[in-house]
């Protein structure tokens, strides 16, 4: 109980008001909401996750954007699927996005996957985007969920605090691999449907489990993962897909904004799409 007590006090202290998260936000590049996703859509997500792993779905995405000549759009995106839709909108995460934010956002994409126990760590990275105005004050967020928490048979999430302000491109700390660095936190424990919202800048790694008693010494569980990000308007974003408008005339198309929220699928906010990455590069590195 002490080690819990150490690894989530960081995160936690503060959440009272909204000046303390938008301070703590500020200055830690990241923000622990425990249990954000209430327990049926935690239920309903899980079951779209196999569904778009286990289907080829996920596969298929992936295909779409190393070939986008060749396959055009995937014949179904994350956001198509209902809980994945309504997770995207969910409420209380976007009141709270423009809370922290304090202006207008966009939605930049939805991916989800299932960690597999024997998948390796990812990397020290950040997941920020350019835009065109090469505006560092234009802030990017991502949405981390954990629809099934995190614990001692996962892989963790690590991140520096307020490495979100070095203007570093995104690979600068990957030979490191997922060392542990100065002044890191580690989120290995949270409840199921917990988010964690952190500036897009931020470094963070995936880091692989380290059995701490015999109990956790198994094969391990399932890390069912979704994330959403979100930028704040005021300039062209650069999309990572390539079929990033059709992505957004079908969350236009769905609905999705509820009406609420007039900004979240404009398309004006983006700039074209230019595959300057490896192939994959967008995808394999959105694996928090």
């Amino acid at each position: 109980m002490e080690e819990m007590r150490f690894l989530m006090q960081p995160l936690l202290e503060d959440r009272g008001t909204v000046a303390a998260q938008r301070q703590q936000f500020t200055q830690s590049g990241y923000l622990v909401i425990p249990g954000l996703v209430p327990p049926p859509l935690v239920e309903r997500l899980t079951a779209e996750v196999d569904h778009w792993v286990d289907d080829g779905l996920r596969a298929r995405s992936i295909a779409c954007c190393t070939d986008p000549a060749r396959q055009g759009p995937p014949p179904v995106m994350e956001l198509e699927l209902p809980a994945h839709g309504e997770l995207l909108t969910h409420q209380p995460l976007l009141e709270l996005t423009a809370e922290l934010l304090g202006a207008p956002f966009v939605f930049h994409h939805l991916h989800s996957d299932r960690h597999s126990a024997r998948l390796p760590g990812k990397p020290w990275h950040h997941d920020r985007e350019p835009n065109t105005r090469g505006d560092l004050s234009l802030t990017m967020v991502h949405a981390l969920h954990y629809l099934g928490g995190l614990d001692d048979t996962m892989d963790s999430l690590v991140v520096l605090p307020g490495s979100q302000r070095e203007a570093a491109e995104k690979s600068v700390r990957a030979r490191l691999d997922t060392a542990e660095l100065p002044g890191e936190v580690i989120v290995g424990r949270l409840p199921a449907g917990s988010t964690v919202l952190i500036n897009s800048a931020l470094f963070h790694a995936r880091r692989p489990r380290r059995p701490r008693r015999p109990a956790a010494t198994g094969a391990g569980k399932p890390r069912y993962f979704v994330d959403a990000s979100y930028c704040q308007t005021g300039a062209q974003w650069w999309p990572v897909k390539p079929y990033w408008r059709h992505m957004l005339t079908r969350a236009r198309e769905l609905g999705l904004d509820g009406g609420r929220w007039p900004e979240l699928f404009a398309e004006r906010h983006f700039t074209e799409y230019a595959d300057l990455r490896s192939p994959g590069e967008d995808l394999r590195r959105l694996a928090a």
